[in-house]
Parts: C-alpha cells; structure tokens; sequence
C-alpha cells in the first residue's frame, strides 16, 4: 500500500524540519500515541491505540529517522506490533521546500500489514491508513499555525 500528499506549513523549512523531529510535537500529532520517547537523534519508540474496522489494538514500535538529506528531505522506516491484532511496517520519504515564508511537505508512504489486520481488507486498511495520515499532517499544521502565530 502507497500513500502520497502534500501539505503547505506556514514556517521556514528549518523550523518544519526541527518539529518533525522533536518527540513532544510528534506525540500530539500521531493518531491514538500514548507514548513518545526519543532514544536519540535517529531511534523513537512508540505506543499508540488504533482501531481499524472491528480491530482495536494498542501498538509498541520502533521508528527510525534517516537525516542525511536534511533539511531537504529526509527517510523514515518503522514497525510496530500489536500482538493478536497483527503487525505494521513500513517508511516514509519525506521532502521540504520553501515557498516563500511557506514549507511544501511532500511524502510518499508504504505500509506493509499482517495478522488480523491483513484480514480486514484492503480497502478498508487502505482508507483508515489514508484517514490516519491526513490526521497526522492536520495535527502537525494546525500546532506549526499556533506557534507561527505567537511567535
């Protein structure tokens, strides 16, 4: 499965970049986190609740963040286990690029299932994952618009 979108953030790519990488950010923003803890610069571990379909499970998973394209892009790859429910995997290339005082947010993600989840459907793991991401970039303009407006 591959999501692609766009998104434009109004503050400068360096700014845009930082928050994607600060854990307390992050946690707001996820769908259903519980916990975000950042080991270090490049290895977040996870909690988070999803329900997709009748499948309601609570996620432990490891994401790791590739910054050697940074500020203008960086990779991510990530997987979590939801025991019966099954397990996720999968990573995101995401690419910045200033627009004026603006930052254009492009990624393109891949996402791999099993377990009960791969029994679901894929359209309906297709649709929830489509709902789960645009609920992540909405978050995660909405808390860049607020601090760009105190700022």
């Amino acid at each position: 499965m591959e999501l692609h979108d766009e998104i434009s953030i109004p503050a400068p790519r360096d700014k845009v970049y930082a928050a994607l990488n600060d854990a307390d950010i992050l946690k707001q923003c996820i769908p259903g986190c519980e916990e975000l803890v950042k080991n270090n610069d490049t290895d977040l571990e996870a909690k988070v609740v999803l329900k997709i379909g009748p499948v309601k499970a609570r996620f432990a998973g490891k994401v790791t963040l590739d910054p050697s394209e940074a500020p203008d892009a960086f990779k991510l790859t990530g997987e979590g286990n939801g025991g019966v429910a099954g397990f996720a995997k999968g990573g995101a290339d995401v690419q910045l690029e200033e627009e004026g005082d603006n930052t254009v947010l492009r990624y393109t993600a891949k996402a791999e299932i099993g377990g009960k989840l791969a029994q679901l459907g894929s359209r309906l793991v297709m649709s929830t994952a489509r709902k789960l991401s645009k609920t992540f970039f909405q978050n995660f303009e909405k808390v860049m618009t607020e601090e760009a407006a105190s700022a």
